[in-house]
């Protein structure tokens, strides 16, 4: 190479063969693809069109429920019924159609550990049960149990062209599940599932949730209704002096929505400025995952007493009324809680405020069918906080209770006998 081809390769020659480089593979596209097109072309658009014309062939599938009630809410022991509506616009073969209702409890959140991102996850399964409208073998040879028409004849496999409904019934247990509910890291769902299943088709599939709601006898839950006491008293200083008190008194621990929280005060301002009582409720919602618990906590209302001057005592009496949307406590369920607390406090300028917190139970005001509720289980809400290792639903045999523990038949234990407002003290006082 001559001294000429050094100088330009080593200026603009790189960029030049780069360029070259681009053109060369961009003609050997080019030329690709009109082969690609002479030889493909044909079985490619005939693939496409079959496509097409199989996606079209599924117009609608589509799982609905009847209501039983104004609130569109379901307890244990109702029955739920519905249909499963597809609509085919031209004759289409089944492998199987099937109609799934299970009832669930999950909790999913992620955690920054240096440069490791940590996933905290745990499921709790309380039933699940399916049933066929068409359905073959399992990979077993075991025959399906199949839903018969209203003629009790079997659904043929083939369907003709138009709408096809498909009725069902399930029966929810009766057993302990929580209320429906869902979180920033959990969720409680009871879910209607239908899948339909064709031979060389991804399944196609719809769902519908339901709303469920625990029918707690709270009657047969004394601690429920034992009242809560507590007093505080507070030295100023600084900007203030004397000493403010108080003495609170709520008539129960459970409410139900709509119910009026009653809670009286003796308030002692025996300092050199006036002070003000305030009322919150807030809840708490708790996850727990491999042996960790995430909390969130949020302030849900708030109202303000009337002052207090200075070197004065009042009897104050405050009733706040419970929403009626406000979702009900979550006691009985291992990987995620819902509380909720009283938190009444003295807003004093210039000092930090003297509080004292209540533990309350929302109750849902259900009004649902006639049908008898099951009793209550003598646990309801006192299992251990955040169990690591929650046994799995549906596998052996259940374990005999170890001696002296609490057996069905037995009352229901005092409230809070088994911590059921354990102290955080991973979290401070914070909460």
């Amino acid at each position: 190479m001559n001294e000429e081809n050094k100088a330009v390769m080593g200026g603009g020659g790189a960029a030049v063969i780069f360029l070259f480089h681009i053109g060369h593979t961009r003609r050997r596209w080019r030329s690709g693809l009109r082969c690609f097109r002479c030889f493909a072309s044909p079985f490619v658009r005939n693939f496409i069109s079959k496509l097409r014309i199989m996606s079209s062939t599924v117009k609608k599938l589509e799982v609905t429920y009847n209501p039983i009630n104004k609130s569109n809410t379901f307890t244990c022991g109702d029955t739920v019924c519905g249909q499963v509506t597809l609509e085919v616009a031209k004759d289409c073969q089944i492998e199987s159609l099937s109609i799934k209702f299970k009832g669930k409890a999950e909790v999913l959140w992620t955690e920054r550990h240096g440069q490791t991102t940590v996933v905290y996850h745990s499921k709790d399964k309380y039933f699940s049960v399916k049933h066929y409208f068409i359905g073959g073998k399992t990979p077993e040879g075991d025959e399906q149990t199949l839903l018969p028409n209203q003629n009790f004849n079997t659904y043929s496999n083939v369907v003709a062209p138009g709408s096809h409904v498909y009725p069902f019934t399930f029966q929810i247990p009766h057993q302990d599940m929580p209320s429906s509910f869902k979180g920033s890291c959990g969720k409680v769902v009871y879910l209607l599932e239908a899948t339909l299943s064709r031979s060389m088709r991804i399944n196609k599939k719809d769902s519908t949730k339901i709303n469920f709601v625990s029918n707690v006898d709270w009657n047969n839950v004394p601690g429920l209704m034992t009242p809560q006491h507590e007093s505080k008293d507070k030295k100023m200083k600084f900007f203030n002096s004397g000493t403010v008190a108080m003495d609170v008194n709520i008539e129960k621990s459970g409410f139900l929505q709509g119910e009026g929280l009653k809670i009286v005060a003796l308030i002692q301002n025996n300092s050199s400025r006036e002070i003000k009582p305030k009322y919150c409720v807030y809840r708490k919602h708790s996850f727990f995952a491999r042996g960790k618990r995430r909390l969130d906590t949020k302030d849900l209302f708030k109202e303000v007493g009337d002052p207090i001057p200075p070197s004065s005592n009042e009897n104050v009496t405050r009733v706040i009324t419970i929403p009626h949307d406000v979702e009900p406590s979550i006691l009985n369920c291992s990987i995620l809680k819902v509380e909720y607390r009283l938190r009444v406090y003295l807003d004093v300028k210039y000092a930090s405020d003297p509080e004292i917190k209540f533990p309350i139970v929302l109750l849902p005001a259900y009004q649902g069918s006639a049908a008898a509720a099951p009793p209550v289980a003598a646990g309801f809400g006192f299992e251990p906080f955040g169990n690591p290792n929650p046994p799995v639903w549906g596998t052996g045999a259940p374990q005999a209770p170890p001696p002296g523990a609490a057996q069905y038949s037995d009352p229901p234990p005092p409230y809070g006998a088994y911590g059921l407002y354990p102290p955080l003290t991973d979290f401070g006082n914070k909460f």
